[in-house]
This record gives C-alpha cells, sequence and structure tokens, in this order.
C-alpha cells in the first residue's frame, strides 16, 4: 500500500470517527440538557485538549482531543466532584431513573437516526446498481443443488424484493446467518418464475472469515462476452516472462476460448504451476506462448499468479439493459430508510449471537485498521458509498453500545433497570466489580480485533 493510500484512508477514518462520535456524544448532551442536567464538557476525542471552547449560560467546554477514538459528555455529578448547593437539583445523579436512563440512551439513539437519515439521503438521490443476473452456477454447490441455473434473476430472498445485486447480496447475508436455508424467487431466461430452496444447512457461514457469500453459495454475478484485453503487465512476473504485451487480447488457453476477464482469471488461478499453451491477438496477428502461473497463498488456499491486469469493456447497450437506479419519493425512502437501518441492526444482533456461542468465528471481527481501510475505499469511490460506509458503522456503534457490558451505555441502562425493579440503585461494589468485567471484556475483544487487522495486512 502506498502512502498516498495511507494518508487517504487515515483521513477518512479520523473524519468518519469525528462525525460519528460527534452524533454519538451530541444525543446525550442534547438529552441531558433537555432532563435539566447540566453539562460541563462536550468531548471528541480522548486525552490532551487540541482546541477548547466555553459557551452558553453554564459555559460548557467543547473541546477535540488529540486522540479521535472516542468521545465523552460530562455532566454535574455528586459522586465525580463538589456540587454547589444551588446546583444540587441539576446534577445528573439527582435526576430519577427514567430521566438517567433517557440520558444514556440517546447516545446509541443517535447512532440510528443518523444512519437512517442517511440511507434516507441516499434512496432519495437514487441508488445506481446492476440487475442481478446469476452467472456462472459452480456444479456441486448448494445453489446448483436447488435448481438455480446460469441467467436466472433474483427476485427475491424469502419474499425480500432485491432489484439488484447489490440489496441481494445484502439481503442474502441478513437472511442466511442463524437460518437453515433461504428462498429465492427467481425469473429463468424463458420468464418463467420460480421459487428455489438452497439448503445452507452444512455452508459453515460465519465459520471462517466471511469474504464471499455469492461464491460459497455456488453463485457469481453474470458478465457479457467481452474481449479480454492485457493493460499491466508487472516486471519479473509470470505474464512477463512469458511474453505477454500490453494491449494484447487474450483468445484462448489450454484450447478453451476465453468469453470474459473473469473466466480468464479463474483459469489462471486454478493453473498454479502448470504449464499452459496461450493464444493470444496481437496487431492482428495470432501467436502463441507458453505460460507457467505462479504460485500464490491467500488463508491457506494455494492459487495461481502471473502478474498481469486486464480489461474488459462491456458494450454501452449492454450496459444500459443491466443499470438499474433504485429512487424513491420522500414517503417511500423513509420506508427504505428505516427498513435498512432495521435490517442491518438486526444483522448485527444476529452475528454478535453467533459469536457469543461460538457459531461463528472470532476472524469475522474488525478493529480500526480495516475499518481505516474501507473509510479509505469508500471514500475514494464517492460520496454516496462513503455516507453509507458511515451509517453501516453508526449502525455497529448503536448495537455494540447497547450491549449490557459494564462500560457501555448498556451497561449502565442495565443497572437503571435493575434499579426500577428493586427501588433503589446497585450499589458502588456491584457497579466496581461490574467495571472490572467489562473492562477485561473490552480488552478482549479489542485485542482479537487488532491482532485480525494485523494478520491481514500481511496475507
Amino acid at each position: 500500500m502506498d502512502i498516498t493510500s495511507i494518508l487517504i484512508n487515515l483521513i477518512a477514518f479520523v473524519v468518519a470517527i469525528g462525525i460519528l462520535v460527534t452524533v454519538h456524544e451530541f444525543g446525550h448532551f442534547w438529552v441531558a440538557r433537555k432532563m435539566g442536567v447540566k453539562v460541563l464538557r462536550f468531548s471528541v476525542g480522548f486525552g490532551k485538549p487540541l482546541w477548547i471552547k466555553k459557551a452558553g449560560i453554564d459555559q460548557t467546554e467543547y473541546v477535540i482531543a488529540s486522540i479521535p477514538l472516542g468521545g465523552y459528555v460530562k455532566m454535574l455529578d455528586e459522586r465525580e466532584g463538589e456540587v454547589a448547593e444551588h446546583e444540587l437539583d441539576r446534577a445528573f445523579n439527582r435526576k430519577s431513573v427514567w430521566r438517567r436512563f433517557a440520558v444514556v440512551a440517546a447516545g446509541p439513539l443517535f447512532n440510528f437516526l443518523f444512519a437512517i437519515v442517511a440511507y434516507y439521503l441516499i434512496y432519495l438521490g437514487g441508488v445506481t446498481g446492476i440487475k442481478p443476473v446469476i452467472g456462472e452456477v459452480s456444479n456441486p454447490s448448494v445453489a446448483y443443488s436447488a435448481g438455480i441455473r446460469e441467467m436466472d434473476t433474483i427476485l427475491s430472498v424469502n419474499g425480500i424484493d432485491t432489484p439488484s445485486w447489490g440489496k441481494a447480496r445484502f439481503t442474502l447475508l441478513a437472511e442466511a446467518v442463524g437460518s437453515e436455508s433461504i428462498t429465492l424467487k427467481v425469473q429463468s431466461i424463458d420468464l418463467q418464475i420460480h421459487e428455489k430452496t438452497i439448503d445452507i444447512s452444512n455452508l459453515g457461514l460465519l465459520k471462517e472469515e466471511q469474504t464471499d457469500l455469492i461464491g460459497d453459495l455456488g453463485l457469481s454475478t453474470w458478465w457479457p462476452d467481452t474481449p479480454t484485453i492485457v493493460n499491466q503487465v508487472i516486471s519479473g512476473g509470470a505474464a512477463q516472462v512469458a511474453g505477454l504485451l500490453v494491449g494484447d487480447e487474450i483468445v484462448a488457453l489450454e484450447g478453451e476460448l476465453i468469453r470474459n476477464g473473469r473466466q480468464w482469471v479463474k483459469l489462471i488461478r486454478a493453473n498454479a504451476g502448470v504449464l499452459l499453451n496461450l493464444k493470444i491477438l496481437r496487431d492482428k496477428r495470432y501467436l502463441n506462448l507458453k505460460l507457467t502461473p505462479a504460485h500464490k497463498e491467500e488463508k491457506g488456499k494455494i492459487f495461481g499468479f502471473i502478474g498481469v491486469s486486464t480489461l474488459s469493456k462491456i458494450p454501452e447497450e449492454i450496459r444500459l439493459e443491466m443499470e438499474i437506479t433504485e429512487q424513491y419519493g420522500p414517503i417511500e425512502a423513509l420506508g427504505e430508510a428505516l427498513d435498512k437501518t432495521w435490517r442491518m441492526s438486526w444483522l448485527t444482533l444476529k452475528v454478535i449471537g453467533q459469536l457469543i456461542v461460538g457459531e461463528a468465528s472470532v476472524k469475522n471481527l474488525s478493529g480500526p485498521i480495516t475499518i481505516a481501510r474501507y473509510a479509505g475505499i469508500s471514500a475514494r469511490i464517492g460520496l454516496e458509498q462513503f455516507v453509507g460506509f458511515l451509517a453501516i458503522i453508526s449502525i455497529s456503534l448503536g448495537v455494540l453500545n447497547l450491549l449490557p457490558i459494564p462500560l457501555l451505555d448498556g451497561g449502565h441502562l442495565f443497572y437503571y433497570l435493575i434499579e426500577m425493579v428493586k427501588r433503589s440503585p446497585v450499589s458502588e461494589t456491584t457497579e466496581l466489580v461490574g467495571q472490572k468485567i467489562g473492562m477485561v471484556l473490552l480488552f478482549g475483544l479489542m485485542s482479537i480485533a487488532i491482532y485480525n487487522d494485523l494478520l491481514r495486512l500481511v496475507e
């Protein structure tokens, strides 16, 4: 990864975390003020303050601190310092349990609200995608066994409409986690509509780090037959050794005609260390070359690699036919935003549940390095993708903060629920023990997530 990419990732990460932390803490801040609690400090970030400004009747300190990995709202509280007698009624600890509950719950709820607004704007502006037309179906595979065939178009997953591959991919994942089967409604090439139930009970979803659910099902996206043209040859790679040049058109490999770039990549990956006969078209002349893909290891698997990239240009008429835009009016967009936020939240909870019971691997946990990488990728693609990325992370923060773990908002809310039942606060000893347990849990989770990040960097 070059220095430019690292800088973009870092900047995008700081911007993303800054926005989401501000949203979360503003939830606490705004509701605290509404509940009559005096706010002493609103800080984005931890550590040494880089910028401080006092404002308002209460001279609240607004702070930007040096470590952009969180934030906090400091409220007037007798447990944290002496409170003047005339301000006792504005101390957080003096408020009713219902008011304290509202203040603490507001942070995660504002994260969900942010996601709803983000998705609303995205759907209002329109989301461009491609129709979910299925390409080659692996045989054997669970999809093939269910009767899914090439050129089928996915109309819905478990009754949820999927007008684009983006919606289909998300819905497949959301419906597959924790399920034994999923039902696809597909339209075949002869325009007949069928329902196909795919048995995923033995798929081992999330048992290892999940990277390609579509591939695990045996599916692929359809790709038109287009010339495969070499547009980059890496110095010293197998492609250069074989004599491939930029501008060469790949015609056939071992006598098999190359229909598109995806087929070409699949064949190369499947033939590591094998001497292959390659036919190309160069300057209107056919040439035969000898090509031996090098060995490359990824996640314990060996595949072929030749050090070349290719370009397959899709004809404009096919692109227009396959392209689809999901755009909704003001009311419909709100419904879609609420639905997407709910489904993403429920998916996050299901994955957490799978992790707890051991049905999912901890390799699926990601830390700040991975988040920074995807922040950079989405920022480079465009504003729509970056806003969508922010919505996903905001939902994750909302869900995680509602977990009943001490030190998190959910831990405090759990204590307040106990207080509502027993009509008295939990003891200081209980809170202290809970804080220690919470610190161990959070430190352990963060350590695993960062370890996974580092493994992904070196793979």
